[in-house]
């Protein structure tokens, strides 16, 4: 197969770094990374002569426009977490814009980044994550209802992944990963408890192969009408939810304990009025998307996609894995 010309956002950060990785490793496509500081990337790009550092950020985007008009594939796994300005104006704005310097001519796929936190149980958009969610989840919503506008849709590949897991001594950890310690911390105490709730993860290793098998098969090549590939079949290239099978919160804890070899004799539900209860009591004070996420619980979605879906080997599919690779010690 022909060498492809990527163009990659985020590649310093948590997934971006996989990403990067694994095409580096697997392919032989020209990189093309956008990132802000070349200092925070943990692999040796000057030795990669595929790689070409494009300092900046979305910001500046148009200054980029004749060369993304060269662009076979992009990929926008770059987001803004802060406030409100600012996740609006990177998140939506520059991510359309930059959309819209592709060459639908030129472009083969563009596979973008959402969250799943914007989707309900059925893979539709979640009304609330519009309207109460935080600054991210908000302008995530907002760029999502404007993809279908654009020219370059009908090669647009949406991703939404649900818990990422990732990180190590060359990439920054995830939220999730960088807080398992305490996790395992408090679980003397959690394994008392049982709730209701259920939710996937998926580690950031993981999208980088379904990632860099999309980019050499991508879903736009097949339409309805055509013969689909086996693995491809009741694939939606607009919603691809990434993470593992559904697990609840109970077999959750129960997976950690028989890892860490503590006994469960007994344990207390923990009703949802109870939590409402202690939120009033203690005068708690909860953004009204948190307490609609304590509300909701069950954070799970039809047919959610990983490497074993394309008949690929799945680097973290359990908790037992999680903290294996966690550097957690079993008992």
């Amino acid at each position: 197969m022909n060498p492809k010309r990527i163009f990659l956002t985020g590649a310093s950060g948590c997934i971006g770094h996989y990403i990067t990785e694994a095409l580096l490793q697997e392919t032989e496509h020209e990189l093309y990374l956008l990132v802000r500081n070349p200092a925070k990337l943990g692999f040796d790009y000057e030795n990669h002569p595929g790689v070409t550092i494009l300092q900046g950020d979305l910001r500046q985007i148009e200054r980029l426009g004749d060369l993304l008009q060269t662009m076979d594939v992009a990929i926008l796994a770059a987001t803004a977490w802060g406030g409100s300005a600012e996740s609006f104006d990177i998140n939506v704005v520059k991510t359309i814009r930059l959309m819209e310097l592709l060459d639908p001519l030129v472009c083969q796929q563009v596979i973008y980044f959402s969250t799943a936190s914007i989707l309900d149980r059925h893979n539709r958009l979640l009304k609330e994550a519009g309207q109460l969610g935080t600054d991210y989840i908000r302008s995530k919503y907002d760029c999502l209802m404007r993809l279908s506008k654009l020219a370059i849709a009908p090669k647009i590949t949406a991703l939404f992944p649900t818990l990422v897991l990732g990180g190590d001594e060359n990439k920054p950890y995830s939220h999730i990963s960088s807080g398992i310690a305490d996790v395992v911390k408090w679980i003397n105490l959690i394994r008392w408890f049982k709730a209701d709730g259920s939710f996937h993860f998926i580690h950031a290793r993981d999208i980088a192969q379904v990632v860099s098998y999309l980019v050499e098969h991508p879903l736009v090549e097949y339409p309805p009408e055509d013969d689909v590939p086996t693995e491809m079949e009741g694939i939606s290239a607009d919603r691809i939810v990434l993470g593992n099978q559904r697990l609840t919160i109970n077999q959750a804890v129960e997976e950690v304990c028989a890892y860490l070899g503590k006994k469960i004799y007994f344990r207390l539900p923990l009703y949802p009025w109870l939590a409402s209860l202690f939120i009033i009591l203690f005068r708690i004070q909860m953004a009204a998307w948190d307490r609609f996420s304590l509300d909701y619980r069950y954070f799970t979605y039809k047919n959610p996609i990983n490497p074993e879906t394309f008949g690929l080997e799945t680097y973290c599919s359990t908790l037992t894995d999680v903290l294996k690779i966690s550097g957690i010690e079993r008992n």
